[in-house]
């Protein structure tokens, strides 16, 4: 991978747009893949990005329906619930070596993506951000509202060369990056921090300030529930951790499961709530809080 490589971005909605934006800044070349009225947009007026960490700034991108050339590197930045359709703007004949890096929440799509692309170049990704895509008149507009852009990479020995030039190219354009060692614990890590926040300010309505008093009891049942899935499956299993982490969070934080409920938007629910089920099961785990709850949104607790 060069010093500066070609990077491809599939959604360039809340977390795709900013990073889209970040890396154009830097002086990478960047192709946004989206719906054509999304494209016609990006052409037209880029993207403006408003933050508190970057600052407001304007940054060009290509823009296209699918991926027609190779690039470096293709950051899967759709939510689950669209992930089928949207892989069909990126065909593995076209993609060829290029890393494909997920950032999608759960641990089950990275069978998924190795399934239709080689193996090895599936380079899982979890990355910790509180970004929107807001409507506007003309183009494409990121809100950026927390202080912070993290991402940890993990992948196969054989591309980790590759995955430290794309780290070293994000964390230049702002964003914090890290290369891990271990797949399974990063992937964890992540879904058992977000998971209980998410099933509680979807269920409830409320933002984190008022699950953490009003339903604390529930909160840590539901955070020691997936942190014993967590360590029957190889992450993380500390249940201290997670909890000091949401006393931290603004009181007004909602999550992303919480305002595509309001939006009227598909839940990732199956992707969060519903893999937590299954890797119960596989390992015998009680988790009777997160059954109700997946439950109680309309999820499938089988």
């Amino acid at each position: 991978m060069t010093s500066r490589p070609t990077v491809a971005i599939l959604g360039p909605g809340g977390v795709g747009g900013l990073l889209a934006a970040l890396l154009s800044r830097s002086g990478h070349r960047v192709i946004c893949l989206a719906r054509e009225v999304t494209a016609d947009a990006l052409r037209s007026d880029g993207i403006r990005v408003r933050s508190g960490q970057f600052g407001d700034f304007g940054a060009a991108v290509e823009a296209d329906t699918e991926l027609r050339e190779p690039v470096d590197a293709c950051l899967v930045a759709v939510k689950h619930t669209t992930l089928d359709a949207a892989l069909t703007r990126v065909p593995p004949a076209v993609l060829g070596d290029a890393l494909v890096v997920p950032l999608l929440n759960g641990v089950e799509h990275p069978a998924e993506l190795r399934a239709r692309y080689e193996p090895e170049l599936v380079a899982p990704a979890t990355i910790r951000v509180e970004s929107t895509r807001v409507p506007a008149g003309e183009g494409v507009v990121i809100e950026h509202g927390s202080p912070f852009t993290e991402i940890d990479l993990a992948g196969a020995a054989t591309v980790r060369p590759r995955l430290d030039a794309l780290a070293s190219a994000l964390t230049a354009a702002g964003v914090t990056t890290r290369v891990l060692d271990d797949e399974t614990a990063a992937l964890w890590a992540k879904l058992s921090f977000l998971a209980p926040i998410a099933l509680l300010t979807t269920r409830y309505g409320v933002p984190v300030g008022e699950i953490r008093t009003r339903h604390r009891a529930e909160l840590e049942a539901l955070v020691a529930e997936t942190a014993a899935v967590s360590g029957a499956c190889g992450g993380p299993a500390d249940a201290a951790r997670p909890l000091a982490r949401y006393d931290m969070f603004p009181a007004g934080t909602r999550s992303s499961m919480q305002r595509d409920a309001e939006a009227g938007r598909a839940l990732e629910l199956d992707a969060i709530g519903g893999a937590l089920l299954r890797a119960a099961e596989r390992h015998g785990v009680p988790v009777p809080v997160t059954a109700r709850l997946v439950e109680e949104l309309g999820g499938d607790a089988g």
